[in-house]
């Protein structure tokens, strides 16, 4: 698989504000997440007859593009192993040459079968949404069937589930500069970190985690734990139960859609994950009290 990116694209810069501490008012320098756009698009078909179509556009934290990209395209069904994928790279188009790091192609594998109908809808996504247009249970298991969990899927103790928010705030380094990004955090069963994104858009975090993972062959994800940053929204555990993640825990709380949707897969989901306490939601039988 081949992947060209751009070197170390800026996520922060920096602008100058007026900062007010009691009635004092001062001029100062602060940093700001950056917030761009990124354009996928898909080229697919026989080797003679490629065909290229934009699918999504989202607004995201520039960093982990290609982890972004194949994130999404597992969580819309629209591949399912790495092996789908013959290279990511960012593209150039010549009629907006300032936008060298915004545009990424994927060129599937010649062999990869498409439902064009779908690419008509032009998926779009901003970094508050994840997938609007779902509404349903339903409605994204026609799209693609999560991976239910193992039978031999982790245990894990209470004492572990408490001291993960640590080790994930110890790993944001963006969000220390900036205050302004939320995070996706892959966890082992016994609580090593293994990957952590950053991003303005919570579902982009969580896609960099899944495409890292999906990109590196470490799919499904079924003895491992997952934490996001904020709340646990229902595209969240979606995209939790298409990578086979067992347990999801939020800092934040879960909509109640997340809960159902949370029950039906088999999904551990956990809420309120901070000062030595949380809530467990579904199939509890996976927390081991402590």
């Amino acid at each position: 698989m081949l992947f060209q990116s751009p070197t170390s694209p800026a996520s922060a810069e920096r602008t100058t504000v007026q900062r007010v501490v009691g009635t004092g008012l001062t001029r100062a320098t602060d940093l700001l997440a950056i917030e761009a756009p990124l354009e996928i698009s898909l080229e697919h078909g026989p080797t003679a007859e490629r065909q290229v179509h934009t699918l999504a556009v989202t607004m995201r934290t520039p960093g982990h593009d290609a982890e972004l990209a194949a994130g999404f395209l597992l969580s819309e069904g629209i591949i399912s192993d790495p092996t789908a994928i013959e290279s990511l790279a960012h593209y150039a188009d010549p009629r907006r040459p300032r936008e060298r790091g915004n545009v990424l192609r994927v060129a599937l594998a010649p062999g990869v079968v498409l439902e064009l109908d779908r690419l008509e809808r032009h998926f779009y996504t901003t970094s508050s949404c994840g997938v609007c247009g779902k509404t349903s249970i339903d409605a994204v298991k026609a799209v693609s069937c999560p991976v239910p969990p193992p039978a031999d899927s982790p245990q894990v103790p209470a004492s572990l589930i408490h001291e993960l928010p640590g080790r994930q705030r110890a790993a944001q380094q963006l969000f220390e500069q900036t205050g302004g990004l939320h995070a996706t955090a892959l966890f082992s069963a016994e609580g090593e970190l293994l990957i952590l994104r950053e991003d303005v858009g919570r579902h982009n975090a969580f896609d960099k985690v899944v495409g890292a993972a999906l990109l590196a062959s470490q799919l499904p994800l079924n003895q491992h734990l997952v934490l996001l940053s904020g709340r646990a929204s229902f595209e969240l555990v979606q995209k939790a139960a298409l990578a086979g993640v067992p347990i999801l825990a939020a800092v934040g709380a879960p909509s109640s859609l997340a809960v159902e949707a949370a029950e039906e897969f088999g999904l551990t989901l956990l809420g309120f994950v901070r000062q030595e306490r949380f809530n467990i939601y579904t199939h509890a039988h996976r927390i081991i009290p402590t």
